[in-house]
């Protein structure tokens, strides 16, 4: 599903004019994908069937159980337990010997077979034009996004039939070619999902008029039916609990991300509230059907159907988590005019629709509003304000291309180099970059907490005992000074209260803090610092799982005191648990040394004035004196930390080359009839160079723009291996895949 679009080259390694090595990687890649597909659609399948039976398919046991609603006589609705509509009732009920008899692997595996039909549908209704690499690999990705989204998981897990109405919709947009037929299918999805009879005013808007008009008829046939055979439960369903609004949860529960339940989380109830929801949800309606209605006369139908589907999200009463699968298809969008933006819109969806929102935001109340309703926020953004392009537009197949330091000299022979690993000179987005860092960093804590089980008593015998290790071998380097600087710091009122300080104050503020500065001023050295202290964190993590280890402040018989955590209560079997939002034993390497030794050494190397410099190498100094004064660290841990901040230095040279370096802004300088841009300096876009003249060659847009760079250049300037890459607008030599 990725947007990419094909460039024409003869020699492009993914195009259709490539050799057959080239034609050799796509087989693999596309190989690849499908093996990674394969293995996520039995680990979701394993892990249903792996789930003790009262805890799995939840749903579908109350449906068709034993003492399911479904064989109940009297009223589906009696106890609240069936939420679907009648219709839907009416429909399983026939099949409930059956279902009772497939309940597990074979109902699981069923629907894994409708998400991989989805996956399929939807990979071979991408908006053309699209390269020969997207066709090929589009189908594996889709199906691997669906098996990691959290709806496919949910109704996984409990069993739940909202993967069939998106199937019957996809079936009835994309596929089927006659109108009765499409109108049929999206009808009946419709009897099943009320809300998706937002699709008729799709069809008829856009000129499918008899489809429209079928789907209609065939939802009001299939009510009418369920109504005359089930009156009671369908006057229950429609009237006395309003479209099944009082079924199942509360409506103000997190699990109903839909316009209702946030203005009910929000503390808003009675006539108001409905008021305010109506509006609401009539305002969205019409300007996300607008919006669906242009996308769709402009060739782009899986995308309009998409909007659709987030609008049905979003106005329908209630918005269960298994029915928001439709805000995924909205990243086949394309938003931006620079190729690096193309990246934002579908990575933010991704990881909307795969990961809990308490890894989207951090955990603080000013943020619960957001975080409580991320799902229906995506979903209203992409129905009405995210801008997608129109194929017409001319960034649609020609983004304003990433700007590139060339490869260092047989770097590709060495290592592969994947584009994201490539040394791009402009400013990354920030609004990528800040989900990215937001998520990686909520990965790192919860790799950090599964490194070791501190509330087992085994773990902290492992983790004491490598303490032990650690004290003997600086013991016998001479170095177990831990103790003493300990014990002398604590006698020195206002130094342990500076360490103390420091050590709980710039841990965080300070790595920012430089890579702000760095985003802001020094894009090309952002992303080469940025890539440090990735791979310098990841490191991390494997010594944490490898070695935990307890700190000297967690070594009952060393007599540290714990300065900044207070003394603690060793007769307690969970004494080394402080708090529930770290491992206390993830000690070695440290990180509290190795972050603030890699903002050293970017400061050292970077700065351009020598007190700069200085101050910059006395963060790591004061760091190392707090880790090892407030009993947190051993010396050891501190070159640990050293070490993985060596490698990530590395690593980064060894994937990436020598370091990038940001153009230097516009020179102007006198001469002849007026200023004149220096050669190697960075012109607007589309602009002359100051005078009136053209940009010489040398001038670059910031943005990638046009203009050949000047190899030349000296801190600041060019990269010192080549200089930079053309630019043109356009160009497919230098287009980026989007």
């Amino acid at each position: 599903m990725a947007n990419v679009e094909h460039t024409g080259r003869p020699g492009d390694a993914f195009g259709t004019g490539a050799g057959d090595p080239a034609r050799a990687r796509l087989s693999a890649v596309r190989a690849g994908l499908w093996l990674i597909a394969a293995v996520l659609a039995v680990r979701q399948l394993a892990a249903v069937l792996g789930t003790p039976r009262g805890d799995r398919l939840t749903d579908l046991e109350t449906w068709v159980g034993p003492e399911g609603v479904l064989h109940v006589n009297g009223s589906l609705y009696d106890s609240t337990r069936f939420t679907g509509t009648p219709f839907g009732g009416l429909v399983l009920k026939p099949l409930t010997r059956a279902a009772e008899q497939a309940l597990g692997w074979g109902w699981t595996f069923g629907t894994l077979l409708l998400v991989v039909a989805i996956g399929l549908i939807a990979a071979r209704a991408l908006p053309q034009p699209v390269t020969r690499r997207t066709a090929l690999l589009a189908a594996p990705v889709a199906i691997s996004l669906l098996m990691l989204s959290l709806p496919v998981r949910n109704t996984l897990h409990l069993g739940q039939t909202s993967i069939i109405p998106v199937l019957l919709v996809l079936l009835g947009c994309l596929t089927v070619r006659g109108e009765r037929a499409s109108g049929v299918l999206i009808g009946v999805a419709a009897a099943l999902q009320p809300a998706v009879l937002l699709f008729a005013p799709l069809l008829w808007f856009t000129g499918r008029r008899r489809a429209a008009l079928s789907a209609g008829a065939t939802f009001a046939v299939c009510t009418a039916l369920a109504w005359a055979a089930m009156p009671r439960d369908s006057m229950t369903y429609w009237v006395h609990h309003l479209a099944g609004v009082g079924l199942g949860g509360p409506a103000d529960g997190l699990a109903n991300q839909s316009l209702h339940g946030a203005l009910l989380r929000s503390g808003l109830t009675g006539p108001l509230e409905i008021a305010l929801y109506a509006l609401l949800a009539a305002a969205v309606a019409v300007v996300g059907l607008r919006r669906s209605v242009r996308y769709a006369r402009d060739g782009q139908l899986l995308l309009a159907v998409a909007l659709t589907g987030c609008v049905a999200v979003a106005v329908s009463p209630t918005t269960w988590r298994h029915q928001l699968l439709w805000v995924l298809f909205a990243l086949v969008g394309r938003v931006g005019r620079r190729a690096s933006d193309r990246y934002v819109w579908p990575v933010a969806v991704v990881l909307v629709m795969t990961l809990p929102a308490t890894m989207m935001l951090p955990n603080m109340p000013v943020l619960h509003p957001l975080r409580d309703n991320v799902v229906l926020l995506a979903a209203l953004a992409a129905a009405c304000a995210v801008p997608f392009l129109a194929r017409s537009s001319p960034y649609y197949t020609a983004p304003v291309p990433t700007e590139y330091a060339p490869p260092a000299p047989g770097r590709r022979r060495l290592v592969p180099l994947p584009p994201f690993l490539r040394r791009v000179l402009t400013r990354p987005n920030l609004l990528l970059e800040l989900l990215l860092i937001r998520v990686g960093y909520s990965a790192y804590q919860q790799v950090r907490l599964a490194a070791a089980d501190e509330g087992s008593a085994d773990a902290r015998a492992t983790a004491e005992h490598h303490g032990d290790q650690l004290l003997s071998l600086e013991r016998f380097l001479g170095i177990d000074i831990e103790h003493t600087v300990n014990h002398a710091v604590v006698g020195v009122g206002w130094l342990r209260h500076f360490f103390d300080f420091y050590y709980e104050s710039f841990h965080f503020v300070v790595p920012l803090t430089v890579l702000g500065v760095l985003y802001a001023r020094r894009p090309a050295e952002y992303r080469w610092a940025r890539s440090a202290l990735g791979f310098a964190t990841l490191l991390a993590l494997v010594g944490f799982w490898l070695y935990p280890l307890a700190p000297p402040r967690l070594m009952p018989h060393l007599g540290v005191i714990d300065t900044v955590h207070g003394v603690q209560d060793f007769s307690k079997p969970d004494y080394g648990t402080l708090t529930a939002l770290t491992n206390q034993y993830a000690a070695m390497p440290s990180l509290h040394f190795g972050w603030s030794l890699w903002c050293g050494l970017v400061i050292a190397i970077l700065a351009p004035k020598a007190w700069m410099k200085a101050l910059g190498l006395l963060h790591p100094l004061f760091t190392v004196s707090a880790i090892v004064a407030t009993g947190n660290h051993w010396v050891l841990d501190a070159v640990g930390g050293a070490a993985v901040v060596g490698a990530g230095f590395g690593l980064t040279h060894l994937l990436q080359g020598p370091r990038a370096r940001t153009p230097r802004p516009a020179v102007a300088t006198a001469g002849g009839g007026g200023a004149t841009a220096a050669a190697g300096a960075t012109v607007p876009e589309g602009r002359s160079a100051p005078g009136g003249g053209p940009a010489p060659s040398g001038a670059a847009a910031p943005d990638g723009g046009a203009g050949t760079h000047a190899g030349a250049g000296t801190d600041g300037g060019a990269a010192p291996d080549g200089g930079v890459s053309t630019g043109r607008p356009g160009s497919a030599k230098d287009r980026t895949p989007s």
